[in-house]
């Protein structure tokens, strides 16, 4: 057994659950491999890791340190066989190994030497001429031939349309699959399109170092990990850079109103192309005013926040001495000296020990390269990992819309009908595939031209829903006759040709100057930026379908009767294994930490990312609550005050019956339950369906008259304000005396929604949740056809042939109807019944964990639904109570008997620390 270690670093004195949190991290960072490690929201888990994790760190920069300065003494061979017993190889890498490349010099190596992928899917060949010939000379649409008549008829007043130009691109076979001019194009993923300055790179060619990079899902909680680390005495000694998304960083006015992400995305990314071609221009002639025009758009210099190097050494500068920011913190520098915040913070990553950083720029493959973040024998930490699998898949999900989907075909069509004649013979063929594949998209969403009514495709309208089905990806590809197209290349082409800025631009200069297919001219602000993202969106759904068939499924959803064709109707990949995306990133680190407040069951996080891993690679921690019994009271509520059993299950949960006797049971807990009280919803529809029902009883006005109702609110930039006011009326009312006036309100009452914002990350600590109250069991639902999908494909898989099993004979044409969902689940009978229990056992211990915060916290939690109710002495391991935390599990009361006894538990247990309370 390892020795016990003490953590200077921690700013109080540690109790012992946290003690042992970061011993037995520390030791599975000595150890390498992946660790699970389980610690209770409220229990210092934050500070524990930090000061675990980076004491790991400082102990090993040290030891390195000797290492080096031992080995300056000696000769070369001696040198060589320094430290080789006692010193993980690991570490010798990071002394040794000087040279090792980043991550964007290998990837421009790559792509000097051109893709090497070899295709895989049977059948799949490079037939595009046939297939041109086949599908590419149908008639025009009315949309084309309008473009047309007004392309022949004059030219766009004012367009210099040879910058929309593509250059000559040869194919694979000519010349590598390489453009013929030099450097390439813009690479296909966005988030890899992106210009770096020259002087942000000076530290790549730093000596590499061990790094810890941090990740969790939201901003606020990477935000929350910078004022704990601020805390300990690291923050003086470690250098720490923060990162996020565009859309948190960037302070350019003009660009932020565009408000979506991907919006900001794509414009961000053509402000520096703009940038790059006017320097080139420049650099290509000596008289500037030869090659610029009077008319030039403010895009075409770049974004203001990049012009100034000086002032992106000076971000860097100022934030190097201030020690760990949050992403406020870097904007408002950013801000002050009227630089890019966003750049600013990426160019420091090479020099920093710590890295906090966001899921999606560390699990997702494509966002590490374009951050260029090398993970080789780095320290890995994702907080908040009870979802990760899912999280993790959806990642690689890919989606394009309708409407989408009918843009990109008009502009491929208006730009290729316009310059076909002045193309090569390259760029010809790959722009008409790309229709030929947007033309056969839309057919299948339209449900045109089906081959037969034996076509999977076009069965979906004879089911119940009639309007979404499943199907895999070489199905797919087959009934639509593209199966021969070469996505590699198409990829590659549109990777190297600059075509998706060429056809988005030529359509929006268009578009700007003639109204084209009904586009009016007073909504054209935005119109290039939702081309490109269309565009993007193509370009993502194209690489999805080169995955392997078993991967993944394509899911068809055709627009409703009641939706317009620009609102309904989607294609979207669903990606369903994760082991292979998750072996990425464990191959290269030297530890992968998975840290939570509820971790179990580990056994279908270890199933659905690394099934591989030997037993002895994998550690497994779990600690208590620090809080001492008497603060927490877990209660099972099978009835309410009538006596009316409780049952919220999917068929049931509707009935009027259930939701008054829910509404008896709250009027009557607002009496007995002081200060903040959360009741948590199924989903946002029921709750509604709910307070109007209540509303029309009467039962609203009772409640209010002890608590002020709040309801979450849809949108989650208005859950802020929500959650102020309920804070700010908790604190007003809670403390008045109620002994003068009984009718006065003692608090506030808050309608959640189960996997919300509310109950993701938003702590209910002291009066802002005395009461928790969970309304059901709130499994997905059944309708879902996604996670229909992924239940499919959980149940089915064998993790020792790496085949789905169950479901293989299956067509499985699923069709989203919530009936058919039930006969999948009711056809599981292990890992897919599992998977869909977890799910919903999971979502409850996020939501019930929200109320205890620190030591001396208390609060009632209150589970309303017969299913929860269990005989002690015969509870199976698969009850849905034997899922809930150990600290929460070993409390419960198993059910009362009537609604008098739940009333007197609750009275004594706010009497007693109300008495605590008095007594301090």
């Amino acid at each position: 057994m390892e020795e016990r270690r003490e953590f200077p670093a921690f700013p109080y004195e540690p109790y012992s659950i946290q003690l042992d949190f970061m011993n037995a991290l520390y030791q599975s960072l000595n150890k390498g491999g992946v660790a699970m490690l389980e610690s209770p929201t409220g229990t210092g888990k934050t500070l524990s890791i930090i000061c675990s994790a980076l004491q790991w760190l400082v102990d090993k920069k040290q030891h390195q340190k000797i290492q080096m300065d031992s080995s300056s003494n000696l000769s070369g061979k001696q040198e060589d066989q320094l430290g080789v017993d006692d010193e993980p190889d690991w570490m010798r890498d990071f002394v040794i190994n000087k040279d090792t490349k980043s991550p964007e010099k290998k990837t421009k190596e790559k792509k000097q030497m051109g893709f090497n992928k070899k295709i895989d899917r049977k059948g799949k060949r490079d037939n595009v001429r046939d297939l041109i010939t086949n599908g590419g000379g149908k008639d025009e649409d009315t949309d084309t031939e309008k473009v047309k008549n007004l392309l022949t008829k004059h030219e766009v007043e004012g367009m210099d349309e040879e910058e929309f130009l593509v250059e000559e691109y040869e194919s694979e076979d000519e010349n590598g699959g390489r453009s013929k001019r030099k450097g390439g194009g813009v690479p296909v993923n966005s988030s890899s399109e992106e210009e770096k300055d020259e002087d942000n790179m000076e530290d790549e060619e730093d000596e590499a170092r061990p790094k810890i990079y941090f990740c969790s899902r939201t901003h606020s909680q990477l935000s929350q990990f910078v004022k704990e680390l601020r805390k300990t005495k690291f923050a003086d000694e470690v250098k720490v850079v923060c990162l996020g998304s565009r859309k948190n960083f960037c302070i350019n006015k003009d660009v932020l109103k565009l408000g979506s992400s991907a919006q900001i995305n794509e414009k961000c990314l053509e402000l520096q192309k703009s940038r790059k071609k006017e320097i080139s221009k420049i650099s290509k002639t000596k008289n500037i005013r030869a090659c610029g025009r009077a008319g030039r758009s403010k895009t075409s210099s770049g974004c203001p926040m990049l012009r100034n190097h000086k002032r992106g050494k000076e971000f860097r500068s100022e934030v190097s001495q201030q020690g760990p920011l949050d992403i406020e913190d870097l904007v408002q520098i950013g801000n002050d000296l009227k630089t890019c915040p966003y750049y600013g913070s990426r160019s420091m990553v090479h020099t920093a020990d710590l890295v906090v950083l966001p899921y999606q720029s560390l699990l997702s493959k494509s966002s590490r390269e374009s951050l260029g973040l090398s993970l080789k024998d780095s320290i890995v930490v994702i907080d908040e990992a009870h979802n990760l699998a899912d999280s993790l898949v959806s990642m690689y999900n890919a989606k394009i819309t309708l409407s989408q989907l009918e843009l990109v075909h008009s502009h491929l069509e208006s730009y290729f009908m316009r310059f076909r004649n002045l193309l090569g013979p390259g760029n010809r063929r790959y722009i008409q595939i790309m229709m030929v594949l947007t033309r056969a998209f839309l057919q299948v969403l339209r449900n045109e031209n089906c081959q037969s009514t034996f076509d999977p495709l076009c069965n979906a309208e004879g089911s119940k829903s009639g309007f979404e089905s499943s199907t895999a990806i070489n199905e797919f590809l087959f009934a639509l006759n593209i199966d021969n197209i070469n996505l590699y290349k198409l990829l590659l082409y549109i990777e190297e040709s600059n075509i998706m800025h060429k056809v988005c631009g030529y359509g929006h200069k268009l578009a700007l100057s003639v109204e084209v297919s009904g586009l009016k001219n007073d909504d054209q602000s935005s119109h290039n930026e939702s081309a490109l993202s269309g565009f993007q969106a193509l370009v993502n759904m194209l690489l999805s379908l080169t995955n392997k068939d078993g991967d993944g499924r394509i899911i068809i959803s055709r627009p409703r009767p009641k939706c317009s064709m620009q609102q309904g109707g989607y294609l979207k990949y669903v990606m369903l294994t994760g082991e292979k995306i998750f072996s990425e990133i464990l191959n290269q680190t030297h530890a992968v930490i998975l840290a939570g407040g509820t971790l179990q069951p580990i056994e279908e996080t270890k199933e659905r990312l690394f099934p591989w891993l030997p037993p002895d690679q994998l550690h497994f921690f779990s600690c208590g609550h620090i809080i001492p019994s008497a603060n927490i009271l877990p209660i099972v509520v099978p009835q309410g005050p009538s006596g009316q059993s409780f049952d919220f299950s999917y068929s049931a949960r509707s009935s009027s019956v259930m939701i008054q006797e829910l509404g008896l049971l709250v009027s009557n807990l607002v009496n007995v339950v002081p200060e903040g009280m959360v009741l948590f919803f199924s989903s946002f529809d029921y709750k509604g369906q709910v307070y109007d029902a209540w509303k029309e009883s009467g039962i609203i006005g009772r409640i209010m008259k002890k608590k002020r109702i709040f309801r979450e609110p849809r949108r989650s930039t208005d859950v802020v304000t929500v959650l102020k006011e309920y804070k700010e009326t908790i604190d007003a009312l809670s403390h008045r005396s109620s002994k003068w006036d009984p009718e006065s309100r003692n608090g506030a009452i808050l309608l959640a929604i189960v996997g919300g914002k509310v109950s993701e990350g938003i702590n209910f600590s002291d009066g802002m949740g005395r009461c928790i109250v969970m309304v059901g069991l709130p499994y997905p639902s059944p309708a879902d056809i996604e996670l229909m999908e992924r239940i499919k494909h959980i149940e089915g898989f064998d993790t020792s042939s790496g085949k789905n099993t169950k479901f293989q004979a299956e067509r499985s044409w699923y069709n989203g109807d919530a009936q058919a969902g039930l006969d999948i689940l009711k056809s599981c009978k292990h890992r897919g019944k599992q998977y869909y229990e977890n799910l919903c056992m999971k979502a409850v211990n996020q939501s019930i964990g929200r109320a205890i915060r620190h030591i001396n916290d208390y609060a009632a939690i209150l589970l309303v639904d017969k299913r929860y109710t269990y005989d002690p002495s015969e509870r199976s391991s698969s009850h849905s109570t034997n899922k809930l935390p150990q600290w929460i599990k070993g409390r419960l009361v198993s059910g009362t008997k009537n609604y008098g006894e739940l009333q007197r538990l609750l009275h004594q247990f706010f009497k007693f620390h109300k008495g605590k309370e008095d007594n301090h």
